[in-house]
């Protein structure tokens, strides 16, 4: 279960490469349509189709930040509860906690903006809370259960 904890954990954090990633990947595309005439309005958005280089970086943003991210959160939570390292369910919860955090701060972008500066700042929270709880489990000798010692046993 270890193991799992920690794969689940590096999981998350690979993700949040992919998201800067993808999103780096949009939006130089972006700029770049827009430098060669391009126009992006409403219906260019809405129409779903693909234009420009870097059109692929926004729904894999889309997906991998709010379904997989998400999804994986929970798992790691779950797992925590199996895994006998103190701590894992704390990292773990800090980890969901994050990660809800990130969710909501990227679905409200569209109606503020300026929480995308939050948002930007909060992955790095998600990767590095990711990262330690991967670490600190893998680290982290299991805790054991006391067994009665024999100097404690009845003689009779």
């Amino acid at each position: 279960m270890r193991r799992f904890y920690s794969a689940v954990a590096w999981i998350i954090a690979g993700c949040v490469a992919v998201q800067a990633a993808s999103i780096a990947f949009g939006l130089g595309g972006m700029a770049h349509y827009i430098q060669e005439g391009g126009v992006i309005d409403k219906a260019l958005v809405e129409s779903g189709e693909a234009t420009f280089t870097g059109d692929l970086g926004f729904p894999i943003h889309g997906i991998v930040g709010g379904m997989v991210i998400p999804f994986a959160a929970v798992v790691l939570l779950l797992v925590a509860f199996f895994v006998k390292v103190r701590g894992a369910r704390l990292w773990a919860a800090i980890v969901l906690g994050v990660v809800a955090l990130q969710t909501t701060l990227g679905y409200s972008i569209t109606d503020m903006p300026y929480l995308g500066l939050v948002h930007g700042a909060n992955a790095l929270a998600v990767f590095l809370a990711a990262v330690y709880a991967a670490r600190r489990v893998s680290r982290s000798p299991a805790l054991r259960t006391e067994a009665p010692s024999s100097s404690n046993a009845v003689t009779t």
